[in-house]
C-alpha cells in the first residue's frame, strides 16, 4: 500500500513537471478528450503547437494552436458551467517563444517587465493584444468560453489569446452565444460528464495587417456520457461571416470538416461516441 502511494505521489510530481507546450495531447492532459483520445492528425496544421493550457499551476483545458496562422486549430474542454464573474484580464503562452519562458500563462505585461521579452519576440509566436485593437465587425471569440467553467481560475484560464479567434461580432454575440448558453444547458441535462471540442477552420482573411487568420467557419461538438449504456453526441458549424448556427449530428460534422480541412477523414473523438 506505502509502495502505490509513493509511486501516485512520484507520478504527479513528474506531472508537475510537464511544460505547458508539449509533444502530444495522448502523452500530456488527455483528461480533456473523450477515452483520453484526441482528434485526429486531419487536423494539424503546418505549424502546429500542442498546449496544456495551464494558469496557476492547474491544467483547465488543451489547445491546438496554429503558430502560423496565430489561431487555435481548437481547444477541448469538459463542460462544467456555473454563476461566477467574467474576467477583464488577457493572457499569452510564454512557451511558445521557447522552453526557458514560464509554463504557466501569463499577461504580456509580466513577461516585457520581469522576463526582459520584447513585443516582437512574443509577437512572433502568437497574436498579442495589439492585433485585437480597432476592429470592426469583428471581436475576441472565444473557443472555450469561460461561462462553462464554474469558479474564478478556471474562467480566467480561457482569457488566454491561444483560445481567441477574430469572430463575427453579431454572431458571437447572437447565435453562437444562445448555442454556447441556452442549447448546451438544455442538452447536457441529463450528462455525467460532457467532453466538448470547439474549433475554428483558417478562412482566406486576415486582421492586423496579415498577422491574424480570420477564420471561415467556427465548430462545436460535444460528447456526452449519461451513463455506462448510454453516450449521447451533437455539433453546430458556423459561417463566420453570418448570425446563424446549424446544428448537425457528430457524423455530418467530422465530413463538413473533412472537406473544409482538405487533409482526410477528420475523427474528433472516440469510436464509442456515436456518429448519428
Amino acid at each position: 500500500m506505502l509502495g502505490l502511494l509513493l509511486l501516485q505521489v512520484l507520478a504527479s510530481c513528474l506531472w508537475l513537471g510537464h511544460s505547458e507546450v508539449v509533444k502530444s495531447f495522448e502523452t500530456s492532459c488527455p483528461q480533456f478528450f473523450f477515452r483520453e483520445i484526441p482528434p485526429n492528425e486531419a487536423l494539424e496544421p503546418q505549424k502546429p503547437a500542442w498546449i496544456c493550457q495551464r494558469y496557476k499551476n492547474q491544467y483547465y483545458f488543451a489547445t491546438l494552436y496554429d503558430r502560423k496562422m496565430r489561431i487555435p486549430v481548437y481547444s477541448a474542454y469538459i463542460y462544467q458551467p456555473g454563476p461566477g464573474k467574467r474576467p477583464k484580464t488577457w493572457l499569452v503562452e510564454p512557451q511558445l517563444m521557447g522552453p526557458t519562458y514560464p509554463k504557466t500563462m501569463e499577461k504580456e505585461w509580466t513577461l516585457l517587465n520581469h522576463y526582459n521579452v520584447t513585443l516582437e519576440k512574443l509577437s512572433q509566436s502568437q497574436a498579442i493584444l495589439h492585433d485585437y485593437k480597432n476592429l470592426t465587425g469583428l471581436n475576441r471569440g472565444h473557443l472555450n468560453p469561460n461561462g462553462h467553467h464554474d469558479d474564478y481560475s478556471s474562467r480566467m484560464a480561457t482569457f488566454t489569446l491561444t483560445n481567441i479567434v477574430p469572430q463575427d461580432e453579431k454572431l458571437n454575440g447572437g447565435a453562437w452565444n444562445n448555442y454556447e448558453q441556452q442549447t448546451m444547458i438544455r442538452r447536457t441535462q441529463d450528462c455525467k460528464t460532457t467532453y466538448v471540442i470547439v474549433g475554428a477552420v483558417p478562412g482566406n482573411n486576415y486582421i492586423a495587417k496579415g498577422r491574424v487568420n480570420k477564420p471561415s467557419h467556427l465548430w462545436s461538438a460535444a460528447c456526452c456520457v449519461v451513463d455506462n449504456n448510454y453516450i449521447k453526441a451533437w455539433a453546430v458549424i458556423a459561417e463566420n461571416d453570418r448570425n446563424q448556427v446549424q446544428l448537425l449530428t457528430l457524423g455530418e460534422l467530422e465530413d463538413t470538416l473533412t472537406e473544409l480541412y482538405g487533409r482526410g477523414q477528420v475523427t474528433l473523438f472516440d469510436s464509442d461516441c456515436p456518429r448519428e
